[in-house]
């Protein structure tokens, strides 16, 4: 038990090393959005401090994970997700699905009604629609989108999407944030 123990302690530097690299950030950003000191930063990621709490949840916010994630706890024996509902500042509520940012992310996304403002991002956008129906404006463009239906598109294109009419909508938004897609193991085995 202790010699598993150490063995989770001494695996946290490497992996705050590649949450930081997988992110593209350097010790100074990390630094500076933590609070920390970049040589407290260097000795954790390199073994040579052993990281405490007072280290750990300004990372674990900076890295936009749960401290368990963060640290690779064992499992607990409880297979309940606890999901964490935000509210969102432009309106409505989304759901984290998933947690791990930079590469492909899931959301559920509760939007009530609000004003159409056109944005543009890099990344890879897919919606799926749960329940009401949506209203998708791609540029110029606007579509409505029934439960069942989805839609896929680049956000550098300025978009924005929200209820089709005075009801909620729900969706389920997958979101790459290097142009990553969701892909499909069956993509390019159709009929040759």
């Amino acid at each position: 038990m202790i010699a598993e123990l150490g063995d989770l302690i001494g695996a946290i530097g490497p992996r705050l090393r590649a949450f930081r690299l997988a992110r593209d950030l350097t010790l100074a950003t990390v630094a500076e959005e933590s609070g920390l000191s970049i040589s407290t930063l260097s000795r954790v990621e390199t073994g040579k401090r052993q990281p405490t709490l007072d280290v750990l949840l300004p990372l674990a916010n900076v890295y936009r994970v749960s401290l368990d994630h963060l640290v690779d706890a064992p499992p607990t024996g409880d297979p309940r997700v606890h999901l964490e509902p935000r509210s969102m500042a432009s309106g409505g509520v989304i759901v984290p699905l998933t947690g791990y940012p930079g590469r492909v992310r899931a959301f559920k996304h509760v939007l009530g009604p609000r004003e159409p403002r056109l944005v543009a991002h890099d990344g890879h956008a897919w919606l799926y629609v749960l329940a009401g129906r949506l209203r998708l404006l791609l540029a110029d463009d606007e579509h409505i989108l029934e439960p069942g239906e989805t839609a896929q598109f680049d956000p550098t294109t300025p978009h924005w999407f929200g209820p089709a009419d005075d009801n909620p909508v729900e969706i389920l938004h997958l979101f790459g944030p290097h142009g990553d897609r969701p892909v499909s193991r069956l993509d390019g085995l159709g009929p040759r």
